[in-house]
C-alpha cells in the first residue's frame, strides 16, 4: 500500500475510533489500562523474542551501546512499563474537569471544561517503552493515538501494539484507538502530518532533525521541543 493511502486509512480509522472512545467513562478507560498492564507482563516472552530480533539487527548495523541500551527490554523493564501504565490508571481523570467558570452581566454562565483533543499522532525514535507510555496517556485522556516509532524497534513495537490492540478489543473498545504505523518510510510521516481532517495534534519526540522535519512539513498543530533544555 502506498504511503499516502496507508496514512489516510490509518488517520480515518483513528477518527472513527475517537467517536467511540469519547463516549467511554473514566472507569472503563482505567479498566483498559489495568488490562494492558497485566497483558504486558503475561506476554513477556513474546515481547522479549521480538526485542531480541531488533537487538540482533542493531548490533549487525553497528549501533552504539548507548543506543542498544535504549532499545533493550528485559523482564524488569517490562514490569516497570506495566507499573507505569497502572500508575496512569490511578491518576485523576482529566476529562470533564472545569478549569474556570464565569457569570456574565446578562446572567449567562460560561464554563471552560476539559475535553479530549481527538486524534494525536506521536512520532518518536528508538525507545520501545514510549509506545506503551504514549498509548496509556492517550487512553487516559480519552484520545486516540497513532504511533510511529523508529525502525530500530520495529518488531518490538509491533508486538507491543498487538498486545495493546488485544486489550482494547477484550475491553469492548475499537483496536484502532491505538494504531502503530509499521512502515519505516519517512514519506509516511509527510503523509500523516497532512491529514488535517482526521488528526488534531502531532507530537514529535526525538532528535532535532526529526523534530525539524515534522515541524517543517506538518499542516497540523505541532507540540514540540528542540534541544535538551526546554523552558
Amino acid at each position: 500500500m502506498k504511503t499516502d493511502i496507508l496514512a489516510k486509512t490509518v488517520a480515518q480509522n483513528a477518527k472513527i475510533a475517537s467517536h467511540a472512545l469519547y463516549a467511554v467513562s473514566s472507569s472503563e478507560r482505567n479498566r483498559v489500562l489495568r488490562h494492558i498492564a497485566k497483558s504486558l507482563v503475561a506476554n513477556t516472552s513474546k515481547i522479549l523474542k521480538e526485542n531480541n530480533r531488533d537487538l540482533s539487527t542493531a548490533r549487525e548495523n553497528g549501533l552504539s551501546e548507548a543506543m542498544i541500551d535504549r532499545l533493550l527490554l528485559n523482564k524488569e523493564r517490562i514490569v516497570k512499563i506495566a507499573n507505569a501504565v497502572k500508575s496512569v490508571a490511578e491518576q485523576p481523570d482529566p476529562v470533564g474537569l472545569t478549569d474556570s467558570e464565569n457569570k456574565l452581566p446578562n446572567g449567562m454562565r460560561l464554563r471552560k471544561v476539559r475535553v479530549p483533543i481527538g486524534v494525536i499522532l506521536i512520532i518518536y525514535e528508538s525507545r520501545p517503552n514510549v509506545t506503551v507510555d504514549s498509548a496509556a496517556l492517550a487512553i487516559k485522556s480519552g484520545n486516540c493515538v497513532i504511533l510511529r516509532g523508529g525502525k530500530e524497534a520495529l518488531h518490538t513495537n509491533m508486538a507491543l501494539a498487538a498486545i495493546l490492540g488485544e486489550s482494547l478489543t477484550n475491553c469492548g473498545l475499537p483496536k484502532n484507538v491505538v494504531q502503530l504505523v509499521s512502515t519505516t518510510d519517512r514519506e509516511a510521516i509527510r503523509s500523516l502530518v497532512s491529514e488535517t481532517d482526521n488528526i488534531n495534534l502531532v507530537i514529535p519526540r526525538g532528535g532535532e532533525s526529526l523534530i525539524r522535519f515534522v515541524t517543517e512539513n506538518s499542516k497540523i498543530p505541532v507540540l514540540k521541543h528542540y534541544k535538551g533544555v526546554c523552558h
